[in-house]
């Protein structure tokens, strides 16, 4: 699944109100963090993430592993944090994120 240019802005505006949950600390990626943030895109399907300072990933690094290992989609990587989206596999989910759709319109 590849995002467009207007479901990244609208992921990034909805990502503006929710909390980091994600840490990337000196471990780097393992395992209990990689079933944290697959827990996490389950429940909330967009989450937030830090690299913290003694990491030795850069935030771009941490997502672009991260998100394979998620099935999840980068949606932004700035400073020290990064958010990532996952459409939820739960089907009764009331409060699923509707991405807007990228038609082109005819004139």
């Amino acid at each position: 699944m590849e995002l467009t240019s207007k479901q990244r802005s609208q992921l990034r505006g909805l990502a503006n109100s929710i909390d980091t949950i994600l840490i990337v600390g000196k471990e780097g990626i393992g395992d209990n963090l990689v079933k944290q943030a697959n827990d996490a895109l389950e429940a909330r399907e967009l989450i937030k993430g830090k690299v913290l300072e003694n990491s030795l990933l850069s935030p771009r690094e941490a997502a672009e592993k991260l998100a394979p290992l998620t099935r999840s989609e980068i949606v932004q990587v700035i400073g020290t944090k990064f958010i990532l989206y996952r459409p939820s596999h739960k089907k009764d989910k009331k409060d699923k994120i509707v991405l807007v759709s990228d038609r082109k319109r005819r004139t």
